[in-house]
């Protein structure tokens, strides 16, 4: 049951995510991101997928969500990096 209920948790604070890279895309401009925020998360992600490999009961259809998530945080990471890029080059 505990499995269900951090899967339900990790679902709803992750379903964010696809929303946010596809705003970070179409916006083209890192304005308003924090980089401290997204390297925080994606830290926090890498944490919670280690804890879960060292558990003594691995559950791959937990770690399916951590992973996901790690990705989309990811993405939303490059995407970051593509939009201040973009910023410095529309400031010259």
């Amino acid at each position: 049951m505990s499995e269900i209920l951090e899967i339900m948790m990790i679902v709803s604070f992750g379903a964010s995510w696809p929303l946010n890279v596809m705003k970070s895309y179409k916006a083209r401009t890192a304005k308003g991101k924090s980089l401290g925020f997204l390297l925080l998360i994606f830290t926090g992600y890498i944490w919670g997928i280690a804890s879960k490999l060292l558990a003594p009961s691995f559950k791959w259809y937990v770690m399916f969500f951590y992973v996901l998530n790690l990705v989309m945080v990811g993405l939303d990471l490059l995407l970051y990096i593509r939009n201040r890029r973009l910023d410095k080059q529309l400031e010259s």
